[in-house]
């Protein structure tokens, strides 16, 4: 039998996320002369325990390599785990019953742990494994930002339509979002594109005179605006932010 203090996690009763106790841990830590599955449907019977006010029903297979029928495991709320350890009646009740209380009192006020080392190592514990979590993911993000910064290095700008295939977008969406950003406008009665100033000067965007050819087989001169290297990481950049 266990001397160890049962668990505290945080699991869902009804529709609150509350904290929550493993009804055969506190059985056992209680040390109750009665099997696990009476004692806990008789104390749920006694005094009127409800089902998803609290306490909640589970099933759990275990390490069992044979498999089988699943155990019936119960999540008790503090208050059930509380007043369990009270009816015991024994020193492990009282020890119980303290030590949820303790709980209690540890949750409402988090800088109590501070003076508690085993509380402290929990929190630790908690905060290293957010850390490598992060750092985790801080490595998966920076292959992305390799190939970015080899974008933004690479020679020659692109024109709208291929700047959007380059970014995997429709290239009617890549120019509302353009227009909408204040990167590109239309001067009245024209039908080209012209860059901002502003991102011209930044060398997010270039102007470039392009022949295109007509349908009588002549050209036409036009003035065309293109997407930079930089231009074109800058844009992927902020893209990724939404």
């Amino acid at each position: 039998m266990s001397d160890q203090f049962p668990a505290i996690s945080t699991g869902s009763i009804g529709a609150a996320a509350v904290q929550t106790v493993n009804a055969r841990d506190l059985h056992a830590f209680l040390k109750s002369g009665k099997d696990f599955s009476n004692w806990i449907k008789d104390r749920i019977d006694q005094y009127g325990f409800a089902e998803n006010v609290d306490f909640v029903v589970f099933a759990w297979m275990g390490d069992n390599p044979k498999g089988g029928r699943p155990a019936k495991e119960y999540a008790l709320s503090i208050d059930m785990a509380k007043e369990l350890s009270m009816v015991e009646r024994n020193e492990q009740g009282k020890r119980a019953r303290q030590y949820f209380i303790e709980c209690e009192r540890r949750a409402k006020d988090p800088m109590s742990a501070l003076n508690d080392p085993a509380a402290m190592r929990g929190l630790l514990l908690t905060y290293t494994e957010k850390v490598i979590a992060l750092e985790s993911r801080v490595a998966e993000l920076i292959p992305s930002h390799d190939a970015l910064q080899r974008i933004a290095a690479a020679d020659g700008s692109l024109c709208i339509t291929d700047a959007a295939k380059a970014l995997q977008m429709q290239p009617k969406e890549f120019f509302a979002r353009l227009l909408r950003n204040g990167w590109i406008f239309k001067r009245r009665g024209s039908s080209n594109y012209l860059g901002y100033e502003s991102k011209v000067s930044a060398g997010y965007i270039e102007h470039k005179v392009t022949a295109v050819p007509r349908g009588d087989g002549s050209e036409k001169i036009v003035e065309q605006v293109r997407i930079t290297p930089k231009g074109l990481t800058k844009i992927a950049s902020l893209i990724s932010r939404h």
